[in-house]
């Protein structure tokens, strides 16, 4: 018997025992070693998404750990193999899967949501989502893989160039990945955070960082940018505020990428989009090429992901852990370990 971390109503986890599957055909038993707890997993547990989540509901899908057992059919994969996954299962058969857009499917099974996740210590997936790991790389950075996946797709999909000016609204996990990504493209990059001890990691990593409220930020930006405005501004914020922000620091035809998750409409300035020709985007998940990518730019340091990690905690204190994430500011990157050889502590 095994344990895993459930959300069973709003607010409420627990740590139960769990009985692993074998896998079937076409499927792969993991160890899950690592799992991050990410922005879409707070809103699970605040009770948010009840309309999605079928509880109990086993959480998690940035993750890394080691092949277990690989079923009937599976090539190429053994036992002990490290690897993280693409957590997306898509139908083939709707018109986004036809047009080649197979990680927005119409019917996608998001698994960590829509299915069972990672947050557990067997967990079985098709071996469809494996993604390989690099026998070099720490498992804690791995679990990092997937925001950075996400940090990824989101820079291709606003298609930053290199020398373009880039405003990133938000300094959260994703936000910093995204800074960090552009700037690996070539980019030059600032961030707008109003949290003190975000906006600090940031200058530590090189980046430069405005406070929204003590900095007249779109003033800045025509400084910056000798009036010419920004070229690409990423809304990571999830506030109104911020895509005001993203707005205002935009040049003439710049683009707009939005990446958070916003719970309700917002208003948005469109008489700005016409007389500058703005475009805005969605960037939703990744696609394969973002998530070997990712892989890359985690293990040779582009994307020091051991900076961006607060605390790892034991497999049992992570309820404990969804509680300290609330505050925000002070806190980046929380990891769960599901070996069972975590006493919780701070990197």
């Amino acid at each position: 018997m095994t344990l895993a971390v459930r959300y069973t109503s709003a607010r409420t986890l627990d740590t139960a025992p769990a009985a692993p599957s074998s896998p079937g055909p076409g499927e792969v038993e993991l160890a899950p070693a690592y799992v991050g707890i990410c922005g879409t997993d707070l809103h699970i547990f605040h009770g948010d998404m009840d309309a999605r989540v079928q509880a109990p509901a086993v959480l998690g899908h940035e993750m890394s750990g080691r092949v277990v057992r690989v079923g009937p059919g599976v090539e190429g994969w053994q036992p002990g193999d490290a690897v993280t996954v693409m957590p997306l299962r898509w139908d083939d058969t709707c018109p986004a899967c036809r047009a080649g857009h197979q990680h927005i499917c119409q019917h996608l099974d998001f698994i960590g949501i829509d299915s069972p996740g990672a947050m557990q210590q067997r967990w079985t997936v098709p071996a469809s989502t494996l993604i390989r790991l690099p026998a070099s790389l720490p498992l804690d950075r791995a679990a990092l893989v997937e925001p950075t996946a996400v940090a990824v797709h989101d820079v291709g999909r606003a298609e930053v160039a290199e020398d373009e000016k880039v405003v990133v609204v938000g300094g959260g996990p994703v936000g910093i990945l995204i800074a960090l990504v552009a700037r690996a493209a070539g980019a030059d990059v600032r961030v707008v955070e109003p949290s003190a001890h975000r906006r600090l990691l940031a200058l530590e990593l090189g980046l430069t960082a405005w406070h929204p409220a003590d900095d007249d930020v779109p003033t800045l930006v025509q400084q910056w940018t000798g009036d010419a405005g920004a070229d690409v501004a990423f809304e990571v914020s999830g506030a109104a505020a911020g895509v005001d922000t993203a707005v205002d620091v935009l040049g003439v035809r710049g683009r707009l990428c939005l990446v958070a998750i916003h719970p309700r409409p917002r208003e948005v300035n469109l008489h700005r989009f016409f007389w500058r020709e703005l475009t805005l985007v969605g960037a939703r998940l990744y696609d394969r090429g973002d998530f070997e990518r990712a892989v890359a730019l985690v293990a040779d340091g582009t994307i020091p992901a051991e900076r961006l990690i607060s605390k790892v905690v034991a497999l049992t204190q992570a309820p404990a852990a969804f509680e300290a994430l609330e505050g925000g500011g002070d806190v980046m990157k929380i990891l769960v370990d599901c070996t069972g050889d975590a006493r919780g502590v701070a990197v």
